[in-house]
């Protein structure tokens, strides 16, 4: 029989063996289901944010028929017809939607480090404004543009799952509602806003609401990319004298250029990251996000 020092001493070894192959199973295992992998359903989704990617980018840039976009942003017109037709979609809910993202970043950010808003206003002719009494400027300035992308950011996430989508889909309504309660009353906008929200109420009947998560898709990819694109058209292509980003260059230091970069970066990093935490988190087939969209508040048309 082993002495007892021998017995202790192999009973030790084998149980540091024992630990390490738990230790290496456990983190095989782990590793395994953390590996990022791309299924049909989500190749589907990554496709058709590439082509609201690629379609946006183009009707920003292409003459003529870049009005299309003047529900998100208007740019100058070509021709007195185009003008009409600017003035008259220039109040269209998504770019109020955007501009109210913006000021929403602006109050969240103040209240978060202590300060109170007095009131926050919207004019899709003349943009928005909040009213801010205290808070760390250092954080409520860049949370007007960061706050926007971030939004869109995580509607983009949503985008890869029906029942997300649904939750978004609440959220972005009480949104709507709430640039109509804040922003400039006629009836083009009434109308429009109204109109945004039966069609996403609208879209809850379709396939269980299958048709819904693109709409969040392209709400969410449309509000990063204005973000990164108000950026980089107010503070690098034209240098608008008063911006969030001048002030903040005036207080901290820089250039508004230097931070609006800066900015357009964390945007654009923003809507990476959460792709990629969508593919992570939603690895649902299409018939299994259904069945899921069925037992969620379930609608069929």
């Amino acid at each position: 029989m082993a002495p007892a020092p021998q017995i202790l001493a192999d009973a030790w070894l084998l149980g540091i063996t024992s630990r390490s192959a738990i230790h290496e199973g456990a983190s095989g295992s782990i590793l395994t289901r953390r590996d990022l992998t791309v299924n049909d359903t989500q190749k589907v989704t990554l496709g058709v944010i590439a082509g609201y990617i690629v379609g946006i980018a183009l009707l920003w840039n292409l003459p003529y028929i870049r009005w299309v976009l003047w529900p998100f942003k208007v740019r100058t017109p070509y021709s007195s017809l185009v003008s009409f037709l600017a003035k008259a979609t220039n109040n269209l809910p998504p770019q109020m939607l955007v501009i109210a993202f913006h000021e929403f970043g602006h109050a969240f950010a103040c209240i978060l480090t202590g300060g109170h808003v007095k009131s926050i206003s919207l004019d899709p002719r003349e943009g928005g404004v909040t009213h801010m009494q205290g808070g760390k400027s250092a954080l409520t300035l860049p949370a007007g543009y960061l706050g926007s992308s971030l939004i869109g950011a995580l509607l983009t996430f949503c985008g890869f799952n029906i029942v997300a989508s649904k939750v978004a889909s609440i959220v972005v309504g009480v949104c709507f509602l709430l640039t109509l309660w804040w922003g400039r009353r006629d009836w083009l906008t009434i109308g429009t806003i109204l109109a945004a929200v039966g069609l996403i109420i609208g879209c809850w009947f379709i396939a269980h609401a299958e048709a819904l998560r693109y709409i969040i898709l392209f709400i969410g990819v449309m509000c990063s990319l204005y973000s990164v694109w108000d950026i980089c058209d107010d503070l690098i292509l034209r240098k608008v004298n008063s911006s969030d980003a001048s002030v903040f260059a005036k207080r901290y230091g820089g250039s508004s250029q230097c931070w609006g970069v800066i900015w357009s970066i964390f945007s654009l990093l923003f809507m990476v990251a959460f792709i990629i935490a969508g593919i992570a988190a939603f690895p649902q087939s299409a018939e299994q996000q259904k069945t899921d969209s069925g037992n969620f508040i379930p609608t069929r048309f």
